[in-house]
C-alpha cells in the first residue's frame, strides 16, 4: 500500500501509478485499489498489465475497507 488518506477520509492522488503495477504484477499481486483521482494515469500502464491485473479507482477509506477485507480476500485470515 502506498498514498495518504485525509482526516475525513479521502484517498489523495499518488505519483508512480505505472511503476508500482509493474511491481505489483511482478510481485503476482492480481488486485490494485487506487486513488479515483490518479484514474487519468491508467493509460501509461501497459496492456499486459492491465490483463493481469484488476484495478479498482477508490475514493475514500470506507472504500478501499470494503474491497481490502471481503471474505476470501488475501487479507481476510479466515477466508
Amino acid at each position: 500500500m502506498t498514498g495518504e488518506v485525509t482526516l475525513r477520509g479521502l484517498v489523495l492522488p499518488i505519483g508512480g501509478l505505472k511503476e508500482k503495477s509493474l511491481g505489483a504484477m511482478r510481485a503476482g499481486i492480481t488486485t490494485v485499489l487506487f486513488p479515483k483521482l490518479t484514474e487519468k494515469d491508467l493509460v501509461d500502464i501497459p496492456e499486459e498489465a492491465k490483463e493481469k491485473i484488476k484495478f479498482i479507482p477508490v475514493q475514500n477509506v470506507d472504500e478501499v475497507l470494503a474491497h481490502a477485507l471481503q471474505k476470501g480476500s488475501a487479507a481476510d485470515p479466515s477466508g
